[in-house]
């Protein structure tokens, strides 16, 4: 992976860059950043900068023997930790080193942008939630203890560390803290809420952004064959995710799933139909959690677009056609009386989710509740 592989971030490959040319490599930073902004394709860029041998002041050489290692993800001083659970294929004792295959070729396939539930499906997850267990840390540990082989800086990249085990979690502390010689920590992270404190200040933050429309407009029709049509309307969606973009020239597919559940959902809650509340109830626990989580996302997306058409800032709103049309129509329903119910209630519905709560009594719980709160004034 080299650095103009990467969409956008110009100004953090410039501050990457610069660590190296000034002999100031922080020994463990996080990458910290939304869905699609490319953190995991930096990391892996940033690494093989750092231990090419032919690099230029602007990017690694790409053909040098270590550069080579890097893109197939195979360099002996390059290790990944991610998180795992098991699976039928990996039924006992389920650590990252077993998955590596898996991991591998989903990275390669995707150009280092990955999401969580991409991983999960590549695995097998299916309901289940992947964690950074104890066995890892270990790992972790042992790995560092060795020599690197060929290149000056071992890496080690912890991918969505906030899925570290807050049991498993004192295991490394020391270790990031005072790592060996010519080590290198990068730490990838899509919610800084959720990392544990003691692990966030012992690391050096690097912030990502979500794209803006030109760079993702530049990314489909430079590197996927878009035409400036089609990425001109899928920017539109997107919203600055890479991953999303892709999937969505790729399949067709977007939100168009979850904003058909919320619609309905809405509807039904409105009406305070019961038994239509409980077979909505059946069809959203189908979905898998990763699912759950993004309808929830979704749901968050509609009502603030709700509150923006409210004041007159329609033109902020990225919807169209009948989801336009549901915003505009639904718009009455959000107000001040409870856009902040609706706001807390959906965050706190998938943090259970997340946390394994049971998503029959989670959504049935709000679903009653929202019969209520949908007609305050």
């Amino acid at each position: 992976m080299k650095f103009s592989d990467i969409a956008g971030q110009e100004e953090i490959k410039h501050r990457l860059r610069r660590t190296v040319s000034d002999n100031r490599v922080s020994h463990a930073q996080l990458f910290l950043g939304p869905e699609g902004s490319g953190k995991l394709a930096m990391a892996l860029a940033y690494a093989q900068y750092i231990n090419c041998t032919a690099r230029t002041p602007e990017d690694s050489c790409g053909s040098c023997p270590s550069c080579i290692k890097y893109a197939k993800l195979a360099h002996p001083d390059l290790h990944f930790i991610y998180p795992v659970t098991t699976t039928k294929e990996i039924d006992k004792d389920p650590i990252s080193k077993k998955f590596i295959h898996h991991w591998r070729a989903l990275v390669e396939s995707t150009g280092g942008y990955v999401s969580l539930a991409d991983w999960y499906q590549k695995i097998g997850l299916e309901n289940k939630q992947g964690i950074i267990n104890s066995e890892d840390c270990n790992e972790i540990i042992k790995t560092l203890s060795y020599k690197s082989y060929e290149s000056e800086y071992k890496v080690m990249i912890i991918w969505m560390i906030e899925k570290l085990y807050h049991a498993a979690a004192p295991k490394i502390l020391k270790i990031l803290e005072e790592p060996p010689d010519k080590t290198l920590f990068l730490l990838i992270s899509e919610h800084n809420d959720l990392i544990l404190p003691t692990i966030l200040s012992r690391t050096q933050l690097v912030k990502f952004r979500a794209l803006n429309d030109d760079e993702l407009v530049a990314a489909l029709t430079m590197n996927e064959s878009a035409d400036s049509a089609t990425a001109g309307r899928i920017r539109y969606v997107a919203n600055g995710n890479l991953n999303l973009a892709r999937k969505i020239l790729q399949t067709g597919e977007s939100d168009q799933s979850n904003f058909e559940l919320f619609r309905n959902w809405m509807r039904i809650c409105y009406r305070k139909d019961v038994s239509e509340i409980h077979k909505l109830t059946a069809e959203f626990h189908s979905l898998g959690r990763e699912k759950q989580k993004k309808f929830f996302s979704y749901a968050l997306k509609a009502t603030r677009y709700c509150l923006m058409n409210s004041i007159g800032n329609e033109n902020a709103i990225r919807a169209e056609g009948e989801e336009l049309k549901f915003i505009r129509d639904f718009t009455p329903f959000i107000n001040r009386a409870n856009i902040n119910l609706l706001n807390e209630a959906f965050n706190t519905a998938s943090y259970h989710i997340e946390r394994n709560g049971s998503a029959n009594i989670i959504f049935m719980d709000l679903s009653l509740k929202m019969t209520g709160w949908l007609r305050l004034k």
